[in-house]
């Protein structure tokens, strides 16, 4: 929901944005800022136990978790921990408590399974 947008800036009420079902269950996102490109800003909540199956990033994919923790077979990252991911690498996610990533995507994921 944009609250005020001038020549320069655009500003959003993140409050008023619907949380959107993504698609894997217990997934949901906020888009905040999209490009024609793919390239763009979301806000990612899932559940505990979600899980977001393989998949290759086509671009840097970049993830500050807010809340709860975000897993994959090389690590976990917590809340207030940031990882990125090289364009072309491939790997699961999932969140053991559920968690709240600011993610930035470069491109969209290409779900493999």
């Amino acid at each position: 929901m944009i609250v005020k947008e001038t020549a320069r800036s655009v500003y959003l009420d993140v409050s008023g944005i619907a949380w959107e079902p993504g698609e894997h269950p217990g997934v949901e996102t906020k888009t905040l800022y999209r490009e024609p490109s793919g390239r763009q800003t979301v806000l990612v909540r899932m559940a505990p136990a979600a899980r977001l199956p393989e998949h290759r990033h086509r671009g840097v994919e970049q993830s500050f978790v807010l809340e709860g923790t975000l897993v994959d077979d090389e690590g976990a990252c917590t809340a207030g921990n940031f990882v990125w991911r090289r364009p072309g690498s491939v790997h699961s996610a999932w969140s053991p408590d559920g968690c709240l990533i600011l993610a930035v995507f470069e491109a969209p994921n290409e779900f493999l399974a």
